[in-house]
Parts: structure tokens; sequence; C-alpha cells
């Protein structure tokens, strides 16, 4: 099979960039395309792809801080389908990856839901959205919604963001024929793992992909929290080299008098302008960072300081769980190249493309989670029992439910 180079695009040049420049001129859509997206998490995980969340980080905070771990997610789609009908991917990797010679890309079997195995629960309580970095909450802040005032599957009016959509290249649903890592090939990046140097996808339903990684994973995010006399929370954490902005989030709960239910879930993100969820907790493209930046929905690559206000801890004065994110470099490539002339038609035969960011999990209000060590004898017990539900089961219940998400009404441990 023949091995095909992979050309650089322009820096800075996105998926929208390139869906410009195809219309432009007048270009065909690719045969193939490859999404890479590469993490740093360290503390204890994040809210987003790839955590456990919550219920994960008080698991860990049981065996204490957990090293940074190095993470990566592999999505190939085409246009093709495999010409035995039985999909085989393959990703050739430097030696520097620790993943041996290569992993393989797994196609789905999606199987139809079993009836009875899911079941809806009408979430309860509140939740308060609070946002923006200060001692104190600004007047209008909180947004509270109540879920029982919520029809059934129905999204809290203003809850996600629609400033920034999740941009994926890839999914099975956009691809005649899907490939995915992680498999159940056993294999996972580790801690000293490295990303530099050539890369090859062979399939039996794509072109052949090749191309050289000049990036590597970002370095950890050592983040910390301290208490201020105001009740509001600083939050400080260490400048990452590439970050091109952070992004902070907590969410924390008020738990009712009696018994192990949360009354109150509470929300809090470090934008400015009232953006939460989306893309914010994915991977960003360095335009797409640059314009929040700009906007005040992302704090800036300087930024090493934010202080969550008062009236967020004395709204969830039970639970607080935060993560922050930096967003990283990308680099993207495709063949053949795009035409320098506007005019000439271009014919891309496959295009693929890394995203990076680094993130951290802590608990507000815990010395060592986000900070310093903490030993196993001082880490928080779990405020839950077995058949009840605690925040784990509340932010199923109330976020999983209110979007219509089934099987959301766990029991949080």
């Amino acid at each position: 099979m023949r091995v095909m180079t992979g050309y650089v695009i322009a820096s800075g040049l996105t998926l929208g960039g390139i869906a410009a420049g195809v219309v432009a001129q007048q270009a065909t859509a690719p045969v193939a395309r490859y999404e890479m997206r590469a993490e740093t998490m360290s503390g204890f995980g994040g809210m987003g792809a790839g955590s456990g969340g919550a219920g994960a980080a008080l698991a860990m905070a049981l065996g204490g801080t957990p090293k940074a771990q190095h993470m990566l997610w592999l999505d190939l789609g085409t246009s093709r389908a495999a010409a035995d009908g039985k999909p085989k991917a393959e990703h050739f990797m430097p030696a520097g990856a620790k993943l041996g010679k290569s992993v393989l890309l797994k196609t789905p079997v999606s199987k139809p839901a079993e009836p009875g195995t899911t079941e809806f629960q009408r979430p309860k309580g509140r939740m308060l959205i609070f946002w923006g970095c200060g001692e104190h909450a600004p007047k209008g802040q909180p947004v509270v919604i109540d879920f029982s005032k919520l029809a059934a599957g129905q999204i809290p009016p203003g809850l996600w963001t629609t400033a920034v959509p999740m941009d994926r290249w890839v999914s099975p649903s956009s691809a005649r024929t899907y490939g995915t890592w992680p498999s159940d090939d056993g294999k996972s990046a580790k801690p000293d793992s490295s990303l530099i140097g050539a890369h090859r996808v062979v399939s039996n339903y794509s072109p052949e992909l090749a191309f050289n990684l000049a990036k590597d994973f970002m370095a950890p995010l050592n983040a910390s929290n301290s208490a201020m006399g105001t009740g509001a929370t600083l939050l400080r954490w260490g400048a990452v080299p590439d970050a091109t902005g952070y992004y902070a989030m907590i969410i924390g709960g008020k738990q009712a008098p009696k018994g192990q239910d949360m009354v109150d879930i509470v929300w809090w993100s470090s934008s400015a302008t009232r953006q939460f969820g989306g893309g914010l907790s994915d991977w960003l493209a360095p335009s797409t960072v640059a314009k929040l930046v700009a906007e005040k929905t992302v704090m800036s690559p300087q930024t090493t300081t934010c202080t969550v206000p008062a009236e967020v801890k004395a709204a969830a004065p039970d639970y607080m769980f935060g993560t922050l994110h930096a967003y990283g470099p990308e680099e993207s490539f495709a063949y053949p190249p795009r035409p320098a002339d506007p005019k000439a038609k271009w014919v891309p035969e496959w295009t693929a493309r890394i995203r990076h960011r680094s993130s951290t999990g802590f608990l507000v209000g815990v010395e060592g989670f986000g900070g310093a060590a903490a030993s196993q004898q001082d880490a928080p017990k779990p405020q839950c029992k077995p058949k009840k539900k605690g925040l784990g089961g509340l932010l199923g219940g109330a976020i999983g439910g209110a979007i219509g998400v089934p099987g959301t009404g766990g029991d949080g441990c």
C-alpha cells in the first residue's frame, strides 16, 4: 500500500478555516477525516470527557493525590465501507508513545436497547447558577432553576452555552464507517508517553494517512484554592506552556437538613459572559479560544488566578468540586495540500488534526486537593450511603434527567 506524506495546513487554520477554503476553492469533502485529542489530566480528574466526575474524585481521594496522566482519543471517519464488511484500522505510533507498534481502532457494533433497562427519575431540587471571577456575585445572580417545575425531558432555559458549540470532525453519525480508540486492546497512554514523531494510520476503509507531530502532551496543571476573609475562594495555578486560555468550573451542593438528598445544586463558571458547558468542556481550536478570550468567556493565557464569589460557597456549603482547563495548540494536516491558487479545485483525500489541553480537578476548601499533597487519613469521607441519592445522583438525576438522558438517577456512591 502506498504511504502518503501529510502536509501541515497553515498555522491557525482550523475546521472553520478549512470549510471556508472548501467553499472558496470549490473543493470536495475528503474521503477520510482523522481526529486526535490529547489531554494531560492532573489532580482529581475533570467533569468532562474521559473523567469519572465527582464520584470518581471522591473515590480517588481515599487513596491520595494521583499522578498526572496522559490520555489520548482517536477517531477515524470515512465515506467508504470495508470491502469484506469487516472494518479494520491501525494507528502506528512513534516509539516514544509507549503503546507498542500500533493501536487498533474499533468499529462499534450498535445493539438495540433492551426494554425496561432504563428508568427516568423526575429531578428534584433547584440549580443555582453563578458566573464570573470576583469576591462577590454581581446583581442578578444567581439564576435559579427549579427542576420540579420543568416538564420531563425539558432543557432548562439558558443552561447550556450556545456561543461555543462542540467542534468535532468525526462521529458515528457523520461517517459511513467509523473507528475509535481506546478500544478493547487493553492499551492506554502512560504518564511518560510522547506523541512527537511519525504517525501512520492504515485501514481497509480509508486512504492511508501519514503525518509528523511536533507538539507533545501539555504540562500538567498545578492548582490550589484557599479561603479568603470575605468568604470568597481564591483559585491559583501555574502557567502552562503553550496554553491559549483557561476556563474554570465548580459544581457544588447544599444538603437537606435531614437525610442524604441535596436540595440545591450550585454551578459556577469563570466565564464573564455566562457561558456553560458545550465546547467549553471540550477541546477548542486556538483561533476559537482567542475569540473567547477577547469576549471574556475564557481567561487569557497570562491569567493565573480567579476568585470564586463568596455567594457560591454560601450556596454550596456541603460540597464543591472544581475543574480547570488549559486549552492548547492544534496541528492540522491534509493530503494533497490545498493549492495556493484559490481558483484551483482542491480534492483532498484526507484531513487530520490533533488538539491538546491540560485539565485538573480539585475539591474546594479541602487542603491538599488541588495543591499540596494530602494524606489518606486526611482525605474526606464520602457523604452518601448506598441506595441514597447524594450529589452524584442529584447531578445525574437533575442535569441528565432535565435534558432527557435515561438512567441518570443513580445513588451517587
